[in-house]
C-alpha cells in the first residue's frame, strides 16, 4: 500500500482505470447530510453529469440524495439504480420530446425550464397523456462567478435560462396553460466556485426576484439554486472533504425562504471529485532538449479536463519513494493538448510506474470518449479488486 491506493494490486491491472475511494464518497455524504440537515426544508440533489458509476449512483442514493438529470439518458440511468422517480429534476436547455416523455411517464418531481417554446412542448405532451408537468423556471440571474469562463452558466451571454426581464411574462404564459403547474425557481451561476461573495451575489439577486413576484402575489412552492461549490484540487489530502457548512450557512444566512418554503441544491463535483483517481502507467521517459516527458498510457481520452479548461490535477508516483524530479505528463493522444501537466514535480518515475492523477471523481469516466479507436477507462471500487 502506499497512501490510500492498493499499488500491488494495481501492478497486475489493465491501466488506465478509475479507481474511486468509497470510504472518502460516504464520509463526503454524510458531511453533506450532517450539514443541510441543520437548516428546515434543504434538499440536496446529485447532478448526475458528474459522474454516473452505477456503483456510485447506488451509494449516493443509499445516502437519500435526490437527482438532477440533464438529459433521459441519466433519467433513465436514475431509475435502473433506484432513485425515487419522486426526487428526479430534469433541467437542460434542449430537452427532446422522447426525453419529456420519459419525465411525464415517470411522473417526476419537475422539469426545470428554460424557454416559452420548451414550456409549450411540454404542456403539449402532458396533454396528450392526460398529466400536469410541475415546472420550474430557470431563470438567467446575470450573476457572474469566479471561475472558468467555460463553465460559467448565469450570465446574460450564456445559453442558460430566461431573462430575467422576461420572467412575469413567462409566468404569465404558464397560467394559459392547462397542464403544466408552476411549482418553482431554478438558478444555476456556474461551477468550481470558491468564493462564497458569488453564492451571497445570487442570494441576493434571488432576494429580489422574490419580492417583486410577491408584488404580483405570486409564491413559489420551491427554490432550487443549483450547485457550484468547488473542491482544492491543490490539495486533495489535506483537504478531501470541500467546506459544506460555509456552503449552506451562506444560503441560510443570505436567502429569505418564504413560510413553508423548500430550497434545493445540485451538487456534482463536490460529492465525487476527491473520491476518484486515475490510475495510469508510465509508457516511457522521454529526454527533451530543456525537459523530461513522463509518457503515460492515459490520454484526453480518459481525462479531458486539462485539455478542455486548462484544468490542474495533482499527480503522484505511487510506485516510487525515490528523490522528486520534474516531468511534462503527456499521454499518447495525437494531438498537441494531450497535456495532464507542465514542470510538475514527480518521485523519479520510471518506465512501468504507476501514477495517480487525483481529484478526478468529477467530469473525468463520464467525459471519456474513444478517439483514435481507444477503449473506455472502467471504474472500480475497492470490493472490485
Amino acid at each position: 500500500m502506499k497512501g490510500t491506493f492498493p499499488v500491488e494490486r494495481f501492478a497486475t491491472m489493465r491501466t488506465p482505470f478509475y479507481y474511486y475511494d468509497t470510504e472518502l464518497l460516504r464520509k463526503t455524504l454524510q458531511s453533506i447530510n450532517d450539514e443541510a440537515n441543520k437548516h428546515k426544508g434543504f434538499v440536496v440533489h446529485y447532478a448526475i453529469k458528474a459522474n454516473a458509476n452505477p456503483k456510485l449512483l447506488r451509494i449516493i442514493r443509499d445516502a437519500g440524495l435526490g437527482a438532477d438529470c440533464v438529459s433521459g439518458g441519466e433519467i433513465e440511468t436514475c431509475l435502473k439504480v433506484g432513485f425515487p422517480s419522486s426526487k428526479i429534476v430534469f433541467a437542460g436547455v434542449g430537452k427532446s420530446d422522447w426525453e419529456i416523455n420519459l419525465g411525464l411517464d415517470n411522473d417526476i418531481f419537475c422539469f426545470n425550464v428554460e424557454s416559452v417554446p420548451e414550456l409549450e412542448v411540454i404542456d403539449e405532451l402532458a396533454q396528450a397523456k392526460g398529466k400536469t408537468a410541475r415546472v420550474a423556471f430557470r431563470l438567467n440571474p446575470n450573476v457572474g462567478a469566479h471561475t472558468h469562463a467555460n463553465i460559467t452558466t448565469g450570465l446574460a451571454e450564456n445559453k442558460f435560462g430566461i431573462a430575467m426581464r422576461d420572467m412575469l411574462p413567462v409566468i404569465e404564459r404558464a397560467s394559459q396553460l392547462s397542464h403544466v403547474k408552476v411549482v418553482g425557481l431554478h438558478f444555476h451561476i456556474g461551477s468550481q466556485i470558491l468564493d462564497m461573495g458569488d453564492f451571497q451575489a445570487l442570494c441576493n439577486r434571488v432576494n429580489e426576484l422574490q419580492a417583486l413576484l410577491e408584488q404580483h402575489r405570486i409564491i413559489v412552492e420551491h427554490i432550487n439554486v443549483g450547485g457550484g461549490l468547488g473542491i482544492d484540487y491543490q490539495h486533495p489530502n489535506r483537504v478531501p472533504i470541500p467546506d459544506f457548512k460555509a456552503y449552506f450557512d451562506t444560503y441560510a444566512r443570505q436567502l429569505r425562504l418564504r413560510p413553508g418554503q423548500t430550497l434545493h441544491f445540485e451538487l456534482g463535483r463536490a460529492v465525487v471529485a476527491q473520491c476518484g483517481s486515475l490510475i495510469t502507467r508510465t509508457l516511457y521517459i522521454k529526454e527533451g532538449a530543456t525537459k523530461k516527458f513522463a509518457i503515460v498510457d492515459a490520454g484526453f481520452t480518459d481525462l479531458i479536463r486539462p485539455a478542455l479548461y486548462q484544468a490542474y490535477h495533482k499527480i503522484e508516483n505511487i510506485s516510487s519513494d525515490e528523490p522528486t524530479d520534474t516531468y511534462d505528463v503527456v499521454g499518447p493522444i495525437c494531438e498537441s493538448t494531450d497535456v495532464f501537466a507542465k514542470q510538475t514535480d514527480l518521485n523519479r518515475t520510471r518506465r512501468g510506474d504507476l501514477l495517480a492523477i487525483r481529484s478526478a471523481g468529477a467530469y473525468g469516466e463520464i467525459m471519456a470518449s474513444g478517439y483514435n479507436c481507444r477503449q473506455l477507462p472502467q471504474g472500480y471500487t475497492p470490493d472490485d479488486l
